[in-house]
């Protein structure tokens, strides 16, 4: 007894009463072939009992997909997520009160024991923040883990990574008596998911960067836009899985009117897109530069609110790439300061700032940061087009 139908949206959908392990089995393919056939080769008529049945129990099922489920409507339970969120945190802590005891029990114990035990004492680490509900301090227990052996002085960066780790389990720990701004800040560094809040920011708003990273299982896509009358920059996150790309992408260089709502916390730069009112559109305007020293200076000023903060964005006016021995930096066209290039700033973005200078001075936007900036768009100086750098 075979069945098929062929009224439904989703493709065929086969019964048989036969024991084949193939699917669709041979007398679906045989009935598909007749009725594909010659007009009249397979007659109208009614359904058998048992495939009107079989038919009928399809739409069923069919229409409760489709029909939303009973608490699909339904008000959220604000006690209840209000109790997972207590649990939530008290996961947390835990997790940092035994992250802290064994930053104590490294420093306590020297911190050649770390490059004895190798990368397995950090990656047991960050499973147990894991299980506690904290991928923030997961993530950064595992950057520890890389630096024993990443060279000469490895012991100072340990100790400064342990110590911002230090800062943070701290900071968690006492988040009750932080100003609200900072409180959130910690918050998100820890792991903690948060929603755009305040009110949206409409603005025209100039596309300076995109670049993507991956760590294998996720792809994080960051665009980085700067509001040409609010002179505000924010960063927009979109993130792709199993190898997809993020969906949003928008084209360095180009202008759109749209809307933004921040984040919250301190000095946050995160943002989301909201209504966009036009279609974006290139354009030659470009955000005002800052020379190099107070680029440091805003970063500094930025790690007064945030001290994990990595980067800054800042833009730099009238800068030319040089060479001091090994490494390349970007100094003031009048011969005031300079900030080095990051170290893994290398290949062709590098060159491509270099020939678009040709040793003439450029407007150039980056992340300035401790460790040096990282230019990630430039201006060309006669006809203003932006240029990616990376």
């Amino acid at each position: 007894r075979t069945v098929v139908d062929v009224a439904d949206p989703a493709g065929p959908a086969y019964e048989c009463g036969c024991p084949s392990r193939k699917f669709p089995c041979k007398h679906a393919l045989g009935l598909l072939l007749l009725w594909a056939g010659a007009d009249g080769t397979v007659p109208d008529g009614a359904p058998p009992a048992w495939a009107g049945e079989w038919l009928a129990a399809r739409r069923r099922r069919a229409d409760d997909k489709r029909s939303p489920a009973p608490d699909a409507t339904a008000p959220a339970d604000p006690g209840a997520a209000r109790r997972r969120a207590e649990k939530r945190a008290e996961r947390i802590t835990a997790g940092a009160t035994e992250l802290e005891q064994r930053l104590c029990d490294l420093l306590r114990g020297g911190t050649a024991a770390a490059e004895q035990a190798g990368y397995g004492m950090w990656e047991e680490t960050a499973a147990r923040m894991v299980d506690a509900q904290a991928p923030g301090l997961a993530a950064r227990v595992r950057e520890l883990g890389a630096i024993p052996a990443s060279g000469p002085g490895w012991p100072v960066r340990l100790l400064e990574e342990c110590a911002l780790l230090h800062l943070l389990v701290q900071g968690w720990l006492h988040r009750d008596g932080l100003p609200a701004p900072l409180a959130g800040t910690v918050r998100s560094r820890v792991g903690l998911p948060a929603q755009p809040e305040g009110p949206a920011l409409r603005d025209l708003w100039l596309v300076l960067a995109q670049y993507d990273t991956s760590d294998g299982k996720l792809t994080t896509r960051r665009i980085w836009l700067h509001g040409m009358d609010s002179d505000r920059t924010a960063l927009l996150l979109t993130y792709g899985a199993g190898g997809r790309a993020p969906a949003l992408a928008l084209p360095v260089g180009l202008l759109l009117d749209a809307e933004l709502t921040g984040y919250p916390g301190a000095r946050q730069l995160r943002a989301e897109l909201g209504e966009q009112f036009t279609a974006p559109a290139p354009t030659a305007r470009r955000p005002p530069g800052v020379r190099t020293d107070e680029a440091a200076a805003r970063y500094g000023e930025a790690l007064r609110d945030d001290p994990w903060l990595e980067t800054w964005p800042v833009t730099l006016s009238a800068v030319i790439p040089t060479r001091d021995r090994d490494t390349w930096q970007l100094a003031d066209a009048d011969g005031g300061s300079a900030l080095p290039v990051a170290p893994r700033v290398t290949g062709a973005g590098l060159w491509r700032l270099v020939a678009l200078s040709g040793g003439a001075p450029l407007t150039v936007f980056g992340e300035c940061g401790h460790q040096g900036f990282t230019p990630l768009a430039a201006w060309q100086p006669d006809t203003g087009e932006t240029v990616p750098l990376c």
